[in-house]
């Protein structure tokens, strides 16, 4: 295949590569070429390719036809999110701006400039790939074969177009809003389209860890400090005791093993939200743990399991180890039968004892084996919703936390107090930014520590 000639000097000789391809595609390419510059796949059906670049045509077409009709009405006040509010005249309703729909659609548009960019971008390469196959004397993709490749060669294309598509808007989107809404004053007080919103730069970070009255600072650095704490105990703890249980079930000369295992996996089999409303209720105040407990003379006032921030937080672990144990041990059941016989074996031949053949030879496997996975389970446990909101939803609550937020709420609770209860958005997307933030910090930071990462073949 025949390059085009880069110039040693001149015009495009400082810029960067892309650009550098830019230029010289139009200043080296036919007149096919450069008007594909402005209409879209021009040169490509010139050359016979109509049904192949039709789409590049296609495509500027149907951007154009939204930039006039839709997209152009939004990106323009996208700077300033609306400046006329919706109100009524002489008991007529006037419609103006609508901040929310100006900053999702203008948020869009842009999005989808860049994606027209790239559209761009891969036509001109197309010209430039054409003209020196052209000049190379080879003979351009017949139209029949592009249309088939989409179910043979391309295959992957048509297959994940779909999915793509949705990953985008279901997904990435909404992503991009709550960032944008996160520089906003989007809350109760500015409810469009009555009362506009803005923007309002790092006013909302700074707000966050401001340790002031008004502050979020306080309850931020609470509420973190929990949240780390509780994932790490849900998932050692669990992890820990989950292999010990399997351990036991599994060992030679227990008796009822399928009894024992049926048992703790009730614990699954159940929904969720039934156990962990039904064991909120049972060791409330008026709940049977307490009402027993005063009924037999053992305690003359109820104890305040969910209502003392000590006991709350203690509380919820002790049950998360109640439902979280039966699901490491169906893991590390399936772990402890693949480690070789020949292993222990061997340890009992040179006299190690027990301990010393969980300690060199089992925990280190199954260390090695689940590293990824304990990885995931902790960064679950940082957004491990249902337990939390379930038992206590975040309470109790003080007036030292602000925000709404209780001493047992994790941050992904409180997002969504913030969310649902205050529709205070812009705080709301702040903090979910920070548990971003923090989950991939973790996750980054660990990740390539782990063994099975760092030394693939270590167990091979």
């Amino acid at each position: 295949m025949l390059a085009y000639p880069m110039r040693s000097k001149g015009v495009f000789h400082n810029l960067p590569a892309g650009i550098t391809e830019i230029g010289t595609t139009f200043t080296q390419g036919d007149w096919k070429t450069r008007i594909s510059y402005v209409i879209l796949g021009f040169g490509p059906i010139c050359r016979g390719q109509i049904l192949k670049r039709a789409m590049f045509l296609a495509s500027e077409m149907a951007f154009a036809v939204y930039m006039v009709n839709f997209g152009w009405k939004y990106l323009s006040k996208f700077t300033t999110l609306g400046t006329v509010a919706t109100q009524k005249i002489n008991r007529k309703t006037v419609y103006g701006d609508n901040s929310f729909l100006i900053l999702l659609f203008g948020l869009l548009t842009i999005v989808l400039i860049a994606g027209m960019v790239l559209i761009w971008r891969m036509n001109i390469a197309e010209n430039r790939r054409e003209e020196e196959m052209l000049k190379a004397g080879k003979d351009l993709p017949s139209n029949r074969s592009f249309a088939a490749s989409f179910l043979d060669g391309n295959f992957d294309k048509t297959l994940l177009a779909l999915p793509c598509a949705g990953i985008f808007v279901f997904t990435v989107l909404p992503i991009l809003f709550m960032i944008c809404v996160a520089f906003t004053n989007y809350d109760a007080s500015h409810q469009s389209p009555t009362n506009l919103f803005t923007w309002v730069g790092t006013e909302n970070f700074k707000n966050l860890f401001s340790f002031g009255r008004s502050g979020f600072g306080g309850t931020f650095l609470t509420v973190l400090v929990w949240t780390l704490v509780w994932a790490f105990f849900a998932t050692f703890i669990d992890y820990f005791l989950g292999l010990l249980v399997a351990m036991v079930i599994n060992k030679k000369g227990l008796r009822f093993k399928k009894l024992w295992r049926t048992i703790l996996v009730m614990t699954i089999a159940v929904p969720q939200f039934v156990s962990l409303l039904y064991v909120m209720k049972m060791f409330a105040n008026d709940g049977l743990v307490n009402g027993y407990l005063m009924k037999w003379k053992v305690i003359g006032s109820p104890i305040p399991f969910w209502t003392n921030p000590a006991l709350a937080r203690v509380m919820i672990i002790v049950v998360n180890i109640w439902i979280g144990i039966p699901y490491m041990m169906l893991v590390a059941t399936g772990l402890l039968m693949n480690i070789p016989e020949d292993l222990y074996e061997s340890a009992r031949i040179d006299g190690a004892t027990p301990f010393q053949m969980f300690r060199y030879i089992t925990l280190p496997y199954i260390l090695f084996v689940t590293g990824p996975f304990l990885l995931t389970q902790f960064i679950n446990n940082l957004n491990n919703f249902n337990v939390i909101y379930l038992l206590t939803q975040g309470k109790p609550q003080s007036m030292k936390l602000t925000g709404n937020a209780g001493y047992t709420d994790l941050l992904v609770t409180w997002l969504y107090k913030m969310t649902v209860t205050d529709t205070n958005y812009k705080m709301a997307a702040v903090i979910g930014i920070m548990v971003f933030i923090v989950t991939a910090i973790i996750f980054l930071s660990v990740y390539n520590l782990l063994p099975s990462v760092r030394d693939e073949e270590g167990f091979q």
